[in-house]
């Protein structure tokens, strides 16, 4: 069995969490990071079919970092 990512773990149980509204997602559209909501998110990717898993850099919750792709520089 296939070991799933960071970001799809925090993604499965995200979805079953009583406040999935205090996840925010930060991903990179073309030269700048947008911000937005778990919810908005799943809804503006299409369910990841028109943004990419590997176009987000950070997600959060409550102000806490559970995600943040590495930067090299």
């Amino acid at each position: 069995m296939t070991k799933k990512g960071v970001i799809e773990e925090i993604f499965s149980k995200a979805k079953f969490d009583n406040k999935a509204e205090t996840y925010k997602i930060f991903y990179r559209d073309f030269e700048k990071i947008i911000e937005t909501t778990l919810q908005e998110f799943i809804k503006v990717s299409e369910n990841f079919e028109t943004i990419p898993i590997s176009r987000i850099e950070k997600i959060t919750k409550n102000n806490i970092v559970l995600f943040e792709k590495y930067q090299r520089e």
